[in-house]
């Protein structure tokens, strides 16, 4: 566990789901990208436009939802994650868990990272 005097990066944040914990470098953009995706637009009052529109295709046939859901999510993490720069993004929709991967770079640096969102 990182503790708050052994925090290497600028850009850090405490660990969901894991108190006293923090994520920093490729852990804190993974992190950003799920609390993008997760997070209805409209739900957070101070940022209406923070978050993603995904759980609007649920309930879709999967060959209308996965490139709904892939547009989706490249103009939400472009537009709130300004860091990294998005290689490959896929979808997998199993039953009703839709899992998302996305390959990014970051935009000031050689380091390369992959986040699985699970909706």
């Amino acid at each position: 566990m990182t503790k708050l005097d052994e925090i290497k990066y600028v850009d850090w944040q405490f660990k969901l789901n894991d108190i006293g914990d923090v994520a920093e470098g490729v852990e804190d953009i993974n992190q950003c990208i799920a609390i993008i995706l997760n997070t209805p637009k409209g739900t957070d009052p101070h940022r209406p436009t923070f978050g993603s529109n995904i759980y609007k295709y649920v309930d879709y046939p999967i060959n209308v939802a996965k490139p709904n859901i892939i547009r989706e999510t490249i103009d939400s993490i472009s537009l709130w994650e300004t860091r990294i720069s998005i290689n490959k993004t896929s979808v997998e929709i199993n039953g009703s868990t839709i899992t998302i991967k996305i390959e990014w770079t970051l935009k000031s640096g050689k380091t390369s990272g992959t986040a699985e969102v699970v909706l």
